[in-house]
């Protein structure tokens, strides 16, 4: 894979949780007319536990033949069972696509030691043409695979030469760095982090995997271009505009229940597909059991586009070329607003 900025794209849907197969191909387009280095489909982002595998493979087949010759393409085929990610993989290598993000096993909790026997080696090794991309998400999953066992992976594996790395964890990206060498490529899986992790020495990430580059793909292409240049002043006055709009993949609200104040944590992608319905954008809603935000929560998504807009206008300004919508009036017009979240 190469160095740069990767999406990971949501998969929009209508008002009846139907597959959006013509905003799809929008989204895609958008992502491509700005500069995008890689698109991933049917990621954590993309829904992928509530797909069904039809859906699964089409959306993956979409990407693979839109993009074709004008991005990378990853798709997202991992699962806590070997056997379907072998078969999920396979499909995905005949769409043509350049890779496969797989993340580590969730639920039945492997060891890293099985992980890495028992599920990135059997695949890659059924499939050695196609780059195999591991994913430690430990936060998610409740397993990981160990900076050891990646750097023994990626020597027995060559098709194995880089990683999603979304442990929050700077220890333990310095130790992939030591241990898997400087040719290695680490993407960062959390956009908040990654600026810091570009330009730390110790670690020398080469990019991001995504989730607000669905809204703004051109700016964090600009920034991330920037940060492999070495021109690392320049790309902090991109950070410092953007960083925001990076902080709202989760959105965490103290609401007042009935019986009490309670923590509401809007992960991902609930925040970033509200904030799409609210630019106009081609996402509909989140299947259940994700529904809508807290009116606070909505309130935090909106203030923030809102401070945005007014100082840092280009950042949305590609949408509103693309989709033809008015930013200010989709920010405005609260009549856009009432069904993008709900009371607790």
């Amino acid at each position: 894979m190469e160095p740069g900025c990767y999406t990971a794209l949501i998969t929009p849907f209508d008002q009846a949780g139907t597959l959006d197969s013509e905003g799809l191909e929008q989204l895609i387009n958008f992502q491509i007319e700005n500069a995008i280095t890689g698109i991933l489909a049917t990621g954590t982002t993309g829904e992928s536990p509530t797909l069904e595998w039809e859906e699964h493979n089409n959306i993956i087949a979409q990407v693979a033949r839109y993009a074709k010759n004008k991005c990378l393409t990853i798709a997202g085929t991992g699962s806590n069972n070997t056997q379907e990610a072998l078969q999920a993989t396979g499909l995905a290598a005949r769409t043509g696509i350049d890779a496969v993000l797989l993340v580590d096993p969730y639920y039945n909790g492997p060891s890293s030691l099985e992980i890495r026997k028992e599920y990135h080696e059997v695949i890659a090794r059924q499939y050695p043409d196609l780059s195999v991309i591991p994913y430690i998400i430990p936060g998610r999953v409740g397993a990981q695979m160990f900076p050891q066992d990646l750097a023994i992976l990626a020597e027995n594996c060559k098709n194995v030469s880089c990683v999603k790395e979304a442990t929050g964890n700077l220890e333990n990206m310095k130790l992939t760095r030591k241990l898997c060498g400087p040719d290695f490529k680490i993407l960062s899986g959390d956009d908040a982090l990654v600026f810091a992790i570009m330009s730390d020495p110790d670690i020398m990430a080469c990019g991001g995997i995504s989730v607000m580059s669905n809204i703004a793909p051109k700016f964090l292409s600009q920034m991330i271009e920037l940060l492999n240049q070495g021109k690392t002043d320049e790309a902090l006055k991109f950070q410092n505009k953007i960083k925001p709009l990076l902080d709202l993949v989760v959105v965490i609200t103290q609401e007042d229940s009935k019986f009490g104040p309670v923590t509401c944590r809007a992960r991902n992608p609930l925040p970033v597909k509200t904030l799409m319905q609210l630019l106009g954008m081609p996402s509909g809603p989140c299947r259940q059991p994700l529904g809508k935000m807290t009116r606070k929560g909505f309130k935090v998504l909106l203030d923030t586009a809102k401070h945005i807009q007014e100082n840092a206008p280009e950042i949305f300004q590609p949408i509103a070329d693309f989709f033809n919508v008015d930013i200010e009036k989709r920010l405005n017009d609260t009549t856009l607003h009432k069904n993008l979240w709900y009371s607790y």
